[in-house]
């Protein structure tokens, strides 16, 4: 069993927001997320995952959920590429 760093996309009145999270299954979690489930955040919005990481223990994927939290810059590089070159499934 693995974890996966996600980021996650909703455009709502033409402005695109991201949420960064992390989990071991990511299908369950992006439901809970569109089903107002999920982080207070999310609720409201339709998303879509932009980017998926997969990292060998809960902490290494807490550890690197942190840094794409706080690094505006790479998360604003991501949000520029294309879906298909980030999401891994």
């Amino acid at each position: 069993m693995g974890y996966f760093v996600y980021v996650i996309s909703s455009d709502r009145n033409s402005k695109s927001t991201t949420y960064v999270g992390y989990t071991n299954n990511l299908e369950k979690r992006l439901n809970l997320h569109n089903k107002g489930k999920g982080a207070k955040f999310t609720r409201g919005r339709r998303w879509k995952i932009i980017y998926t990481e997969k990292c060998a223990t809960k902490s290494e994927a807490i550890s690197r959920e942190y840094y794409i939290k706080k690094n505006r810059k790479f998360r604003n590089f991501i949000k520029k590429e294309p879906e298909d070159v980030w999401a891994k499934k």
